[in-house]
């Protein structure tokens, strides 16, 4: 009977997980093919107090399954909806802020003989360092009055997120884990490609989800590795806490205050430094040069308020109050099927600006800066109609596993030791 017992439970527990197993694997009708077309993030853009707030729905498109290779392609949506009722203010509101076109000059143009044709137009726009936009046009793209002017074929619309509004980014290529499980939604190609090209070595491989979901039974020991196109290279997450998300328990991951470090604290960092005069000779931390992925203008990204970052960098700009909690990126995945329910990305958009002796507009400069231009919080959150489903379908299976493997683990301690009595009495009466 102890036997039969075991066998019992072993039968509920493969059971129950074989069904949350299927479930996971990116195919037709299954919970996670469904996650995989739904999706929605907020995203808060900070411009000193100002803070409008916009909903960016991550529904992927063009979604299809290769039944051969066992993977599935998409498209991820680029762009946002401004959502006046949770914002301070109106995207059309106008501030002050640095003059992206100008600012940028002496990184794209060095040559002398450059500049001093683009100051021309610089001082004929009546362009300075510092211009006053509204947030739609910082974000989306606005024609540059410089720019505008000169006779040569230049594009002259300028705008952190701009042409990319409105448009889609990819194909990614994932498994769908149908023959491996442990391969479920992680990245094989990205539009075609296995490897950025704008790092050397292992730093421009595309490694592990695009984060909306990893493969399932995650343990605490396991680092989960993601994909970010926009900042285009990979990075990873490492366990920090459990967490209870509308009943439901999660495994909160971290982005680890080495992300940004640099070689000299992190030598795994040190492909991720191309350049050795603005880096100090790759002494500086908590800032990512991208320009090479940015068409060459000098971008640099970091945590919010500089989080982590060298003191010499933020030295310089005021108002700066680094949070650890309320500036880290981080990930709250379901562990058993690898969902990521919760997270929040927090980065902040900054650009290099270099003195020019040439150009009037920044030849008071007395060295170079990293400028914070905005930062974003993109947070995202499982609703509470889809929480109280996933709770229904996995949760309380889970739960239901538990408790049938208490009970019959009672049942077979119980039956082994009044089977040890029963031996130990019989034993006792055959010496007697």
């Amino acid at each position: 009977m102890q036997h039969f017992y075991l066998c019992d439970l072993a039968y509920f527990s493969c059971l129950i997980s074989n069904t949350l197993l299927t479930q996971s694997l990116l195919t037709n009708h299954t919970e996670t093919f469904a996650f995989l077309k739904l999706h929605h993030v907020f995203t808060s853009y900070f411009i000193a107090n100002f803070y409008p707030i916009l909903v960016r729905y991550l529904a992927k498109k063009n979604i299809v399954q290769d039944p051969k290779t066992h993977t599935v392609s998409f498209l991820q949506p680029k762009g946002a909806i401004f959502e006046p009722s949770l914002s301070v203010g109106t995207e059309n509101d106008t501030f002050t802020v640095l003059n992206l076109a100008v600012a940028a000059a002496p990184h794209l143009y060095p040559s002398a003989f450059i500049q001093l044709i683009l100051n021309v137009f610089i001082k004929r726009s009546k362009s300075s360092m510092f211009q006053k936009r509204t947030l739609k046009e910082l974000l989306w793209g606005y024609t540059d009055p410089f720019l505008n002017l000169i006779p040569y074929s230049t594009p002259t619309t300028v705008g952190m997120f701009y042409p990319h509004h409105n448009t889609s980014d990819g194909v990614y290529k994932v498994f769908s884990g149908k023959n491996d499980a442990s391969k479920v939604a992680i990245i094989d190609s990205y539009k075609g490609k296995k490897n950025l090209p704008y790092w050397p070595s292992y730093c421009g491989m595309i490694n592990g989800t695009d984060g909306a979901s990893f493969p399932p039974f995650i343990e605490k020991t396991r680092v989960l590795r993601f994909f970010a196109s926009e900042i285009c290279r990979s990075f990873y997450a490492v366990f920090g806490a459990e967490v209870n998300l509308k009943g439901i328990p999660v495994y909160r991951f971290i982005l680890p205050s080495m992300t940004f470090a640099s070689p000299l604290q992190n030598p795994e960092n040190r492909c991720f430094c191309t350049e050795k005069i603005i880096s100090k000779n790759c002494t500086l931390y908590g800032v990512l040069d991208i320009s090479k992925c940015k068409e060459g203008k000098p971008v640099y990204i970091s945590l919010p308020h500089f989080l982590h970052a060298s003191p010499e960098i933020a030295k310089t700009i005021e108002g700066l109050n680094p949070n650890q909690e309320e500036h880290s990126t981080y990930l709250d995945v379901e562990p058993i099927t690898g969902f990521t329910l919760r997270f929040a990305q927090r980065l902040q958009i900054n650009l290099l600006v270099k003195p020019a002796r040439i150009i009037e507009a920044l030849k008071n400069l007395k060295q170079n800066y990293i400028v914070p231009v905005l930062w974003l919080n993109e947070t995202g959150t499982i609703s509470d109609e889809k929480a109280e489903m996933f709770r229904k379908q996995v949760t309380e299976k889970i739960n239901l596993l538990g408790l049938v493997e208490m009970i019959l683990l009672s049942v077979g301690v119980v039956m082994f030791i009044a089977f040890m009595i029963s031996y130990c009495t019989c034993r006792s009466k055959k010496v007697n």
